[in-house]
């Protein structure tokens, strides 16, 4: 509540009050001696106004005879430790009291949160003033109360409240928060704007919050602006305007065939063409057509439909994206009827072309900006909605298209991913699956999109984790691998692409199920090294990374294949990208193979590459090129083969180096001792370079590998 102005300076005099006490403690305790002097005046003078004022209060009589009217330094100390002691005992007091309060207070906003959460918004503020009562500077007590005060509409009470406590603590953001939703409701834009930005400027890191806040005065303002520009129109009589209100009209009238209904609607969207007849149809109380008119709501919710109720279907939905085009509050207001929430799934689902057409083009309205994605989320169930999406991509016109637009649009609402968890091993994930197996027979610019929001998805790691439990998933995605590389169209190359994207994702988990596809994921890799698109090869050495950790067999399979000599070639004229990845398929094949150490030393003359990549600036290819020379240096010859090489300067820097990781500065050690045991020689220059000391720390590493 406001206070009036006496309440406002008794106020504001304890807190002035408070200051010069607090001030004349520090310079009782001051170290200036001219400090010091002057509050002990001050102070002597307080006890004499104090001493003054109780004996008027008692009319007591005291004896005012001077004994000494010169103070002694003694005398002035003794009062200046009379005074501390009772300004002590006077703070102990206070604390005291004030803990008593604030326990109460406490007790009273815990009664009012209580309250609150109970909708009882009149108890809540009454618990509140209690409470306030109790202890006057408690500002969640004020804030509280105006978040009370905006749900029963008193907004400037809220307004009061949100000041009081910014007078408590001046960085309070829930107070520039409540106070700006309050200026927004009494339509003070400018004003609550500014306390959204105050909020800002309090803490940067609110910087969605306020960008979402003042979109929402921006709306509201337009809002406004529009209705008065629409009443403007009204009155001065304009066509459209009364149009409008005639067409409406004629639809609320029961009782006439569908096909009346159906020419009314067309009418009537066609008279819609910006934003003031937009307002006019809501000011119009157009969107109750389905509550009012219960044969177009009859049409709407039919599970089997005629002809003639597809048109006046078709009519509605080209209706609403008139009426909705650019226009958020219309958009808000057509979510919230309850029949048009609850059959958006079942018009999408409907089988019937003309009708899911439409609705694609009405969501789309939505998904294509931020607030009409929000304004989904919150308004809909969407569990079901990634299935049916999905299921557009049998389609062979622009149906598909759109559904996956919408799809790659709502895939950036946390909310929509939590819902697509609910039915994905029921629903989506099966359709997903047959989609794959028979890519062949679908729209194949709609699949490789599709693929791609799959593997979005996978970011979720409950939906990773059932996905790469599923064996029909890694069966569908192998069935797509299967064509010949030679014979692929372009469309099929991005499907292609899109599920070693998928494949990849869904290889960061670790499961039998993966084992099991290891081998064949591998061969249909391999298969894939000699494809002309570059971005298909990296993608497949990515895979072959990530799947040969899973199987020894898997890695068998890749060597026997010739993976070594082709990631060397790769090596040598590929970018970062398939550096990182053909260098980790490298460490895996000659961690566990033999056969693929003298391939790679064959492969690599006098190890030009790995030296090369000890040079890189990514440690994890730096990292992993070391591992790869020390599990190479066991093959007869390969130590000499670096002779004249500046190989020891190179693993002496990364296993000395403070830059490098622990990881690299291992790998460089074993490398260099491995080094020095196969080709002593390596040793003088080792020397040379003062590193036995590094080599000497560096032996329990090669010991222990």
């Amino acid at each position: 509540m406001l206070r009036d102005e006496d309440t406002e300076a008794d106020f504001q005099r304890f807190l002035r009050r408070v200051d010069d006490v607090s001030n004349l403690l520090q310079g009782l305790k001051s170290t200036d001696s001219a400090v010091k002097e002057k509050a002990l005046a001050e102070a002597e003078r307080r006890l004499q106004e104090e001493g003054a004022s109780k004996e008027e209060e008692t009319k007591t009589t005291v004896n005012r005879t001077v004994i000494n009217t010169r103070a002694s330094g003694s005398a002035e100390a003794a009062n200046a430790d009379a005074f501390l002691a009772m300004l002590e005992k006077d703070a102990k007091e206070r604390a005291k009291q004030r803990k008593t309060k604030e326990q109460l207070a406490n007790a009273l906003k815990e009664k009012g949160n209580e309250d609150f959460r109970r909708g009882d918004f009149a108890g809540a503020i009454r618990s509140y003033s209690q409470g306030l009562e109790k202890l006057r500077d408690k500002q969640e007590l004020y804030t509280n109360r105006a978040q009370a005060y905006l749900k029963i509409q008193e907004y400037e009470k809220a307004i009061g409240d949100c000041e009081w406590a910014l007078k408590c603590n001046e960085k309070c953001i829930k107070a520039y928060f409540l106070m700006g939703k309050a200026h927004l409701a009494l339509k003070h834009y400018p004003e609550s704007r500014q306390c959204y930005e105050k909020m800002l400027q309090v803490d940067p890191q609110k910087e969605s919050l306020f960008k979402a806040c003042v979109a929402e005065v921006d709306s509201e303002e337009k809002r406004v602006k529009n209705e008065e520009r629409a009443k403007k129109e009204v009155q001065a009589g304009s066509v459209a305007a009364l149009s409008i209100k005639e067409l409406l009209q004629r639809l609320s009238t029961p009782g006439q065939d569908i096909l009346f209904y159906t020419g009314g609607i067309r009418l009537l969207a066609a008279v819609v063409k910006d934003c003031t007849e937009q307002t006019l149809f809501r000011t119009n109380n157009g969107f109750s057509i389905l509550g009012d008119n219960g044969a177009v709501g009859g049409c709407l919710c039919a599970e089997r439909k005629s002809p003639a109720e597809v048109e006046l279907c078709v009519s509605l939905l080209v209706l609403w994206q008139a009426v909705c085009a650019g226009n958020e509050e219309n958009q808000r207001l057509l979510l919230t009827q309850p029949a048009v929430s609850a059959q958006l799934p079942e018009l999408l689902s409907s089988g019937i072309p003309e009708i899911q057409r439409e609705t694609l083009a009405l969501i789309s309205l939505y998904s294509e900006s931020e607030r009409g994605r929000k304004l989904l989320v919150r308004h809909q169930d969407l569990s079901r909605w990634l299935q049916i999406l999905l299921a557009f991509v049998k389609s062979s016109d622009g149906r598909a298209g759109r559904a996956m637009n919408i799809l790659s649009d709502l895939i950036a609402e946390e909310r929509f991913k939590a819902q697509c968890q609910a039915q994905l091993s029921t629903g989506a994930l099966p359709l997903f699956t047959q989609l794959l197996a028979c890519a062949r027979g679908v729209d194949l610019a709609a699949l490789s999109c599709a693929i791609g929001i799959m593997g979005s998805l996978c970011a979720e790691p409950g939906i990773r984790s059932r996905m790469a439990q599923s064996r029909e998933c890694w069966q569908g995605c192998l069935e797509l691998l299967e064509e010949s590389p030679e014979g692929s169209t372009p469309s099929y190359q991005e499907c292609v692409f899109a599920v070693l994207g998928l494949m990849m994702n869904l290889l960061l988990e670790s499961n039998g199920i993966i084992q099991d596809f290891a081998v064949a994921v591998t061969g249909r890799c391999l298969a894939l090294l000699s494809h002309q698109d570059g971005r298909i090869v990296t993608r497949a050495i990515g895979v072959l990374s990530r799947v040969l950790p899973a199987s020894s067999s898997a890695v068998e399979e890749a060597v026997k294949g010739g993976v070594v000599k082709k990631m060397v070639k790769f090596l040598k004229a590929g970018g970062q990208l398939t550096a990182t990845y053909g260098i980790k398929t490298l460490c895996i094949c000659t961690k566990s193979s033999r056969q693929a150490q003298e391939e790679l030393v064959k492969a690599d003359k006098r190890f030009a590459v790995l030296l090369r990549l000890l040079r890189s600036q990514e440690e994890m290819v730096v990292g992993n090129a070391a591992f790869c020379l020390s599990q190479c240096l066991g093959v007869p010859g390969a130590g000499t083969a670096l002779l004249g090489s500046n190989v020891v300067l190179l693993l002496l820097s990364l296993a000395g180096g403070d830059a490098a990781g622990p990881a690299v500065q291992e790998n460089a050690a074993v490398a260099l001792g491995k080094l020095c045991a196969a080709e002593p020689r390596h040793i003088h220059q080792l020397r040379k370079l003062n590193g036995l000391a590094i080599l000497n720390s560096s032996m329990k590493y090669v010991h222990s590998s």
